[in-house]
């Protein structure tokens, strides 16, 4: 009897020593994971609209055909969103050369749209300061937007839909420097298949300088602007009036001013020698109408509109690449170089401003 009462009182310690272990290593384990979890601290995502936080004002279409008109705290993945470098948050705009495009384009884009509309009366002003990491590497040197992407621009809202600002920039394969240019698209009179743009560089060359054959370039620009190599413009549109200004460390800050409310180009012998070289030849020779976009609804665009595209030259020298797409595998794309990709690290939009 003594032995049994033994026993249970040996077997009552065992257990409450096994119990006591028990929840020592819950404990253990808990204050581990509270360790961990304190060191590394909260795991929180950066956002574009952390970036940027002018966001609320765009909606955005991607590479890929998927678009959104609510930005704050979004991203898409392989398309739109942060990159740290060097302690700086960039937003990144990513687009293959070939993906879903919009219903009047033959380009992709992952591009901002700003939601509300103005007339050049009106005005507007859009900001940015950005970096373009990668253009395409395939395409051909003869067609004037081979290798090229719109960075930022004014689009028309009504009417033809044409747009009087297109920044770009572009970059010949094997050069270290591409151009910076912009355009100006005519609100063409009549029939909008005779419009036609003007190109004016600001840093390197304009849309006009080509290669002699698909594969042969021009010379390198000796005051372009390489990849990943920082730059700013500011579109200010005052009183119908376009004041753009581009400003770059190491380079001469470039400016120009344009009527948006009396046209230029309003006589056939308005024409310019550089569109009577490109445009002519495909039958573009219209003429503006004489208040240009006088009254007319317009929007600005920010981003990454990607100009190269797989269509034959042979149907157009000005606006059809023939780039590699791989019959629209993107993540192929990806890899072998045919995307187009830009990072803003600021930008502001707001009403146009008297020009200093």
């Amino acid at each position: 009897m003594k032995n049994h009462r033994m026993n249970m009182l040996l077997s009552k310690t065992l257990l409450s020593v096994l119990l006591i272990a028990v929840v020592m290593g819950v404990f253990n384990a808990c204050s581990t994971t509270a360790d961990a979890s304190d060191k590394d601290g909260p795991q929180t995502s950066i956002y574009p609209s952390d970036v940027i936080p002018f966001m609320e004002k765009f909606k955005i279409l991607n590479g890929d055909g998927s678009q959104s008109d609510s930005l704050i705290n979004y991203e898409k993945e392989e398309f739109f969103y942060v990159e740290k470098e060097d302690q700086v948050n960039w937003v990144v705009y990513k687009t293959p050369n070939s993906g879903t495009t919009s219903k009047n384009s033959s380009n992709t884009r992952t591009e901002l749209h700003q939601k509300e509309e103005w007339t050049p009366e009106t005005g507007g002003k859009l900001t940015g300061t950005l970096k373009v990491m990668h253009v395409s590497t395939s395409g051909d040197a003869r067609v004037a937007v081979s290798y090229s992407t719109v960075i930022g621009q004014i689009h028309s809202g009504e009417g033809h839909e044409n747009e009087p600002c297109k920044i770009f920039y572009k970059k010949f394969p094997g050069h270290k420097k591409g151009s910076v240019f912009w355009n100006y698209e005519i609100n063409t009179k009549g029939d909008n298949s005779k419009r036609w743009d003007y190109s004016a560089a600001v840093w390197g060359y304009d849309m006009s300088v080509v290669g002699g054959s698909p594969t042969t370039n021009p010379a390198e620009p000796a005051d372009g602007i390489e990849l990943g190599e920082e730059f700013s413009y500011e579109i200010n549109v005052f009183e119908g009036v376009m004041y753009l200004t581009f400003t770059s460390s190491g380079h001469d800050t470039v400016r120009f001013t344009k009527s948006l409310l009396q046209s230029e180009y309003a006589y056939a012998q308005d024409m310019p020698e550089q569109t009577q070289q490109l445009f002519v030849p495909l039958g573009r020779d219209g003429v503006e109408r004489e208040n240009a976009y006088a009254g007319e609804l317009n929007y600005f665009k920010q981003g990454n509109y990607n100009q190269t595209n797989g269509k034959s030259p042979n149907d157009n020298m000005i606006w059809s690449t023939g780039a590699d797409t791989y019959g629209g595998d993107i993540a192929k794309q990806y890899q072998n170089g045919d995307y187009a990709e830009v990072w803003f690290r600021h930008a502001t939009i707001g009403p146009g401003t008297p020009p200093k």
